[in-house]
């Protein structure tokens, strides 16, 4: 049986915020009901090893987000939560620490791009009041304070410095701040909180220019991804269905992944074939490999 790292599950693809990081969703809006998550988190258990709750939109403005952790926990399936954390004080910390969230990714980038010039300490001291008392009732919970705004090689601090000055004086370490995301992400806080970095890419456009025929993608291998309106995708960052593989409403998971046009998918990302337009035209998977691939003839 194959068998994923992740399934990204976006519970609504409604965000109470709008950065530039992510593009505005041309989709129409939508939320997914609790019965149709239940369905969907039923089929997906056996080939997962986690769930993601999120693609576009953020996953806390659910208006069933509590029953949606509750059903996770009953089916005992790993969370992994990505959050802008603005809405982290609508919830007691309980229903963090009270479920099967193993993971919570707090996207810092996300305030300073919607609220220039507004005090942003009230907001980041929320999230490290959260991950202080996290780290006493569930320390095996990780954090990660995410800031994908880098230009690339490079120091944190940028336009980071007073977000990163202020976590480490509030838990009293200094990090190294050196930073290449090509070799390591990850600088670590204090016990399983941790510095998350990455540089800004574009998202994938099926009005982008063509790149590339050939290259590897870890789509359909190592993670797929359902929309709130069941429409099922390859990959991650394909925020319009614009490569749809099916609908979970209308089949079930285990019918979409056998489909022939999935599986031709993925065998041609393990031969270096990039057979979906919208994968030609995905700058992103030039971080699989060392050198650009040329334009194909």
């Amino acid at each position: 049986m194959k068998r994923f790292r992740r399934v990204y599950i976006e519970i609504s693809n409604i965000c109470n915020l709008q950065c530039t990081f992510c593009p505005e969703v041309e989709r129409p809006k939508f939320i997914m009901g609790l019965s149709e998550f239940k369905k969907v988190l039923t089929e997906v258990a056996p080939y997962t090893d986690e769930i993601c709750l999120h693609l576009m939109g953020e996953p806390l403005s659910h208006p069933n987000f509590e029953a949606i952790l509750l059903e996770c926990k009953n089916q005992n399936m790993p969370v992994q939560l990505t959050t802008n954390g603005t809405l982290m004080t609508k919830f007691h910390a309980d229903v963090f620490f009270n479920s099967s969230i193993r993971q919570i990714n707090f996207s810092l980038h996300s305030f300073k791009d919607n609220f220039p010039g507004k005090d942003w300490r009230p907001y980041l001291y929320d999230l490290l009041d959260f991950t202080r008392l996290a780290l006493k009732e569930k320390p095996e919970l990780y954090i990660n304070f995410r800031l994908w705004n880098l230009p690339g090689i490079t120091t944190m601090r940028d336009e980071n410095q007073d977000f990163i000055d202020e976590i480490q004086g509030y838990f009293g370490i200094a990090v190294n701040e050196r930073v290449d995301v090509s070799h390591r992400r990850s600088k670590n806080i204090v016990g399983r909180a941790y510095f998350h970095f990455d540089t800004r890419f574009e998202w994938p456009s099926l009005q982008s220019p063509l790149i590339s025929e050939k290259g590897f993608c870890h789509a359909l291998s190592q993670h797929v991804g359902i929309h709130a309106n069941g429409e099922m995708v390859a990959c991650c960052l394909d925020k319009e269905a614009g490569n749809k593989l099916g609908n979970v409403f209308e089949q079930s998971f285990e019918e979409i992944l056998n489909l022939k046009a999935t599986q031709q998918l993925h065998e041609g990302f393990q031969k270096g074939l990039l057979l979906s337009d919208l994968c030609q035209r995905c700058t992103f998977i030039s971080r699989f490999k060392k050198t650009p691939l040329p334009l194909s003839k």
